[in-house]
């Protein structure tokens, strides 16, 4: 995951959304420990104020603005996109948000993310919803994190990766943090510790932690 925000922040300081992070997009050498994000067909330079096609991106990894069609997104996209992979990766749930239809995926996430969140989205940046919607929204709670962990999963979690995953998973893409504030995250202290210990030539003095980061 660290490897991955590299990744995303070099590319991001380039001015280029990737705009189709997803595990698949996502190739790895384990023997030589090398993270490549695949497939630029769908990235695009980013020009602020400028508006742009929000049919890209793979459903479950869509940020809500592509759902409720806001143009004018920018890097903040690719941040959802990785949010939707952590949450996967840390309560083993393959996707995190399962809709069936670009509809149903604004509806899984209002059930985590609540309604009263989305609709105070829609209202600060003037986005009209889709009328079709308001029969499929109903009225959902907010639901925390520590709801979704269960014996299986509770080795991956940590307060740490929570808190990470919610300030990455935010309706208000203003809000969620760029790459380079989710590389220095406390999730990651333990990743840019045995960082540190490795020499200039690659070796590695440390080994640090066993943990998916």
């Amino acid at each position: 995951m660290f490897e991955l925000l590299k990744a995303l922040d070099y590319c991001h300081s380039m001015g280029i959304m990737h705009r189709d992070v997803k595990p698949h997009n996502v190739m790895i050498d384990h023997q030589l420990r090398k993270l490549r994000l695949i497939d630029w067909g769908l990235a695009e330079f980013y020009h602020p104020a400028q508006e742009y096609n929000v049919r890209v991106a793979s459903r479950y990894f869509k940020g809500p603005e592509l759902l409720v069609d806001y143009q004018m997104y920018d890097y903040s996209l690719d941040m959802w996109s990785l949010g939707c992979m952590l949450a996967s990766m840390i309560f083993q749930k393959e996707p995190f948000f399962h809709g069936q239809d670009n509809y149903d995926q604004l509806v899984r996430i209002a059930k985590v993310l609540g309604t009263d969140e989305l609709f105070g989205y829609l209202r600060k940046y003037h986005i009209e919803l889709d009328p079709r919607f308001k029969d499929l929204l109903g009225q959902q709670t907010r639901k925390r994190w520590e709801q979704f962990v269960q014996t299986e999963n509770q080795h991956l979690v940590s307060p740490e990766a929570l808190d990470l995953l919610d300030k990455l998973l935010r309706y208000d893409h203003q809000q969620r943090l760029t790459a380079t504030e989710a590389m220095e995250h406390p999730y990651f202290y333990p990743v840019m510790k045995e960082q540190s210990h490795t020499n200039t030539d690659g070796t590695i003095v440390s080994s640090g932690t066993n943990t998916p980061r």
